[in-house]
Formats: C-alpha cells, structure tokens, sequence
C-alpha cells in the first residue's frame, strides 16, 4: 500500500512502523508535526514537554528503561538539548533512542541558520539524513537497528523541504517490538567523572565500528552514469543535483553523514575526473573530502547563505544557462508578517507603544511581531526565554548607570515562560532586579499551530491535564502579590494603568494578560457574530485606526474601512478612534 506524504508525516509513520513505545518533544518548526502526526497512533505514547531539553531527557529515560523512544526538535532545540544528547552519546542505550534534527536553511520561521551536522562528529553520534517522504520512513527503522546494534543514540536530520515536501511513501505493518530488560548499570548509566572516563573510549571504539559499518552501508547509494563527473550529496541536495544534472553525473548519495565513509567516498572519487560536493550551508562534505586530499568544487560556487534549489545550482555551474520558467498571469500580493485580526496581544502592545522610555525584550513567538511596524515596540529578539533574561542585564545596566527614566519590560508567551522563561524570572527575583515581565498568556502554543502546553489543561494526546496556574506559579516564585496584575489586553485603559504603574515599581513586577489566541475554534465560533464598522460620515480619515496594525482595517479610495469577515469585535480600534467614528455591532463579547 501507499500513501502521499509530507516528511513529516512518513517520519512519524516510520517510528510507528518500527516500533516505537514512547516519544517527547517541543513543537517547532519545521518538526512540529512529526509529534502531531504519531500522536494518531495510539500504539505510541506521545506527549509534549516544555522544552526540548525536557523531551530528550525523557526519551533518555524511556530508552534507559527498555524503550524505543524518539524525540524531535527543530535545529535551534537540539542547543537547548545539547547537554543530555552529549552524555547520552556516552551513556549509549537500552531500547533504541532516535533525535529528529530539523534543520531551517533559508531561515523561513527560525532565528539563525545553523548546520547542525556539525553535532553529530561533536557528540560522536551516527547521523543519517533522508532525501525524501520514502527515505524519511525507512530511515527511521534503520535508525534504531543502528542505536540498538551499536549501543548510541542517532542523530537523524532533515531540512524544512524534507519535512514538509511530498512524495510517495510505501507503508508496512507495525512491528511487534517488546521493551528491553532493565538492569541497574552504574558504570554505564551514572555519568560521573570516573564513569565517564571508563565510557569515553567505548565511544571512541565505537565509532570506528560505526564507521566500518557505513562503508558498507546500504543507507549510501552510489548511481554510476558516466565518469567525468562525480557529485557527492545528502539530504535534499541530492534531489536538486538530479534535476540538474541529470544523467550527465555519478551520484554518491550519502544517506549516513556520520561517521564519514571515507573508504567509499575514495572508492568513488578515484573513478572520476571531476568531483563536485552540493550541500547546504556550511561545507561539511566538503572539507572532509578535501582533507582526505580529494579535489573537489563546492563552495567557491555555490553559497553559503540560504538554501539551495534548482535554480541556484544551475546557475553556479552553467552561468547564464537558466531553465525557462513557468510565468503566473497574476501574483499574489505581499503580506508582511503581523499579528492576527483580534490578536490580544496587539492591544497590550498599544497601550505601550507611546511610552518611548520603555525598552521592551521580546522573546520566540507570535509577540515577536511587536517589532513590526506600526507597532514597533520590540527592541531584542534572541532566543527562547532570552526576554526575561536578557531583560534582567538591561535592567540591571540602567540601574548601574542611574537611570531612573527608562525601565526594561520583557515579553514571554505563556508556552516559551513554561519552556525557559521561569529561570530568567527567579533571576530577577533572587538578584532583586526591578524587571517588569509581561507574560502573554493567549492559552496556547500559538505561532506553530496551536499545540498543547502546561497551561491549557490538555495533553497532546488529547487527555484531561494539570493546568499550570500562571499567577499562582509566580507568586511562588516570590513575586509580591501587589507586584502580580492580572488584565485583560483588550481593554486599553486598564492596560495603561497597569504599564504606569509596573513603570513605576522598585521590584520585580509581573503583568500577565490573559485572553486566548483568536484563531482557537471556539473563541472564533464565540465571537462569528462580533465586529464593528467604521461610520464614514464620522471618520475624519485620521488613520489612527490604521496605526494599531490590525489587517482587517484598510483604506480604499482614501477612505477607512473594516473587513467584516476578518474583525472579532476586539474593540481595540473602537477604544482608540478619537472621532467615535467605529461603531459596535453585534453580539460584542467585548463590550
């Protein structure tokens, strides 16, 4: 049987099929929805965790225990997991353990663009790196017969066109995979100074097995067309050299990038007058091959920056040969990224926007958008959880240079605070730095699809959960209670007050807005018959209105208008008109 299938979708059916008891992730893009696609199989216990340092360990555990375990992340995530997946790398395994890496070139919804096969030689992993749907599939039973065989976790990495292009994909039956035995190993599982200089050679043994193994290996493919080119590749880069060069190329298609397999590669070159490397990004293939005194062309035409294409390569080694492309009669219009109509955290944003002494740290979410214009409020994005931490350093620098005029509010959705904002907030409160946090609590993960979190009271699964209490949370941490105000964002006066006073305090202060996303279901199902219109004969064409940034507000003929299937009746621009010019209409639920 066989199903079309995003790489996502086949990497999840390939752990089904091989089966997997037990996986924990952090939704990111472009991983996300290996998790939500295997969650579809009850076999599989699936869950989300906070943040991907929590999944890996959790995945370590299951494994330790005698299960196959899988965790997943984006290329970012495995930073925040690196310190488990490195001693994990010594600890080896019990029941397989497979990390889905998803690399972002091109930076489509990621914040930098690392090359995270560098991990795998750094933690002395195997790494293997499907091309496609199919390969996403079987590369994943390969993956745990490699961790089972050889005692080690398994990097598998893909990029953002494996994960989400689609191919044709063969489905097999699940196999009936029983959990391992466990028994108390102190040498091997309790990562001491001492066990681990016991361990350290283990894993220098093994990778010389591994590396034999993949000499071997039918994970490399080798298509022999001609000899007076050879093309070296992975990943989808192979696809793309195809479609160039067609069959006026030998292929080595590597399927496992780590240990590299020198001996094959060797074999490969010495057949060929020209050798050419394709791969994204950093030169990784590259350098190896040139070490091994291979001449080789890769990087001195093709860019370091970006992702590869077609298009791209055939221009690096054909020059002004360019495919004729398929010309559209009409484009579709730009859209700059911005906040959703209705979006609460848009009415926060604006209550503070006007206060120019306020230096807001933003963090990894929909609230990154506050740097957009005409909002513009945001003034760092770093890392996930870096607004409270960051914000702390900055706050901390004003204080030391006093400056009382200027205060430092950070900005944390309520999945990245559970992710790794707690830590930068006990921070604040342990070295008594008078940071304001606003922790934008929209009762979902938002920016990657609506996944479950701590604190929506459901589990990936879809089961009944725990609901972290944002307010009570913090003020254990030791907040004071007259430090913690609780709003709602829509509502501009009240958020107003509440900014002039955390401006204001000489502690740490917390603001937590609390409104859900407004594109969950049932708040859309709540509000389908919430909206305002603008009355033209009141609108003296100000475009106040416009400057909240709300895309359901546009002109047409120089006058102002409210798209009436976009608005949610938010009243955020209602509140803001100087004119009284929009007017309710409706079942408001926001009078």
């Amino acid at each position: 049987m066989r199903s079309l299938m995003t790489g996502n979708e086949a990497l999840a059916r390939g752990a089904y099929e091989a089966g997997v008891h037990f996986a924990s992730a952090y939704p990111g893009t472009p991983s996300t929805e290996i998790l939500e696609n295997l969650a579809k199989y009850k076999e599989v216990y699936s869950e989300w965790a906070p943040n991907e340092k929590v999944g890996m360990e959790a995945a370590s555990g299951a494994s330790i225990m005698g299960a196959r375990a899988l965790t997943t992340m984006k290329h970012v995530g495995l930073n925040v997991t690196a310190d488990p997946f490195f001693t994990m790398a010594y600890i080896g395994v019990n029941g397989g353990l497979v990390i889905i890496n998803a690399d972002d070139p091109g930076m489509h919804s990621s914040q930098n663009e690392q090359d995270n096969r560098y991990y795998a030689p750094h933690a002395k992993v195997p790494m293997l790196e499907p091309s496609d749907s199919e390969e996403c599939r079987v590369f994943m039973h390969k993956a745990y017969e490699i961790s089972e065989e050889f005692d080690t976790p398994v990097l598998l990495r893909t990029t953002t066109r494996v994960n989400h292009s689609k191919s044709l994909v063969n489905l097999e039956n699940r196999k009936d995979v029983s959990y391992r035995e466990y028994r108390k190993d102190k040498l091997k599982n309790v990562m001491t100074p001492g066990h681990a200089q016991l361990r350290h050679p283990v894993v220098e043994d093994r990778l010389e097995s591994l590396r034999h193994y993949n000499n071997a290996s039918s994970l490399n493919k080798v298509e022999h067309n001609t000899d007076n080119l050879g093309i070296i590749t992975s990943g989808i880069s192979y696809t793309y050299a195809k479609e160039v060069f067609g069959e006026n190329a030998s292929y080595l298609k590597l399927g496992m990038t780590f240990p590299i397999p020198f001996e094959l590669i060797r074999e490969f070159a010495e057949g060929m007058r020209e050798i050419i490397v394709i791969e994204e990004n950093e030169p990784y293939l590259e350098k190896e091959i040139k070490a091994m005194g291979i001449p080789c062309t890769g990087r001195e035409v093709l860019p370091v920056c970006g992702e590869l294409n077609p298009e791209i390569i055939r221009e690096a080694f054909f020059g002004g040969e360019k495919k004729e492309m398929v010309v559209l009669e009409s484009k579709s219009p730009t859209r700059p990224p911005v906040l959703c109509a209705g979006c609460p955290h848009r009415g926060f944003f604006n209550a503070l926007k006007m206060d120019k002494d306020i230096i807001a740290s933003g963090d990894i979410g929909c609230y990154t958008l506050g740097a957009m214009d005409p909002i513009n409020v945001t003034d760092t994005v770093i890392c996930m959880g870096a607004s409270i931490s960051a914000g702390t350093g900055m706050q901390k620098v004003l204080d030391m240079q006093g400056d009382k005029k200027r205060k430092v509010f950070s900005f944390i959705g309520d999945s990245t605070f559970f992710h790794s904002g707690i830590t930068g907030l006990v921070n604040s409160i342990y070295n008594k730095i008078p940071l304001v946090t606003v922790i934008m609590d929209n009762r979902t993960t938002g920016m990657t699809g609506h996944q479950e979190n701590p604190g929506t009271g459901k589990t990936l699964m879809g089961e009944e959960a725990g609901n972290v209490d944002i307010p009570l949370l913090v003020r254990s941490l030791g907040i004071k209670e007259d430090n913690i105000k609780v709003i709602n964002p829509y509502f501009q006066d009240d958020a107003k007050a509440v900014i002039k006073e955390a401006k204001m305090a000489t502690e740490p202060f917390v603001i937590i807005t609390t409104e859900p996303c407004a594109l969950i279901k049932e708040v859309q199902i709540l509000r389908r018959n919430s909206f305002v219109e603008i009355d033209q004969e009141k609108c003296r064409k100000c475009k106040t209105c416009v400057r909240t940034g709300c895309p359901a507000i546009y002109i047409k003929d120089g006058s102002v208008f409210i798209d009436r299937e976009m608005c949610n009746g938010c009243t955020l621009c209602y509140q803001v008109c100087p004119f009284d010019a929009i007017e309710k209409k409706g079942d408001l639920v926001h009078a």
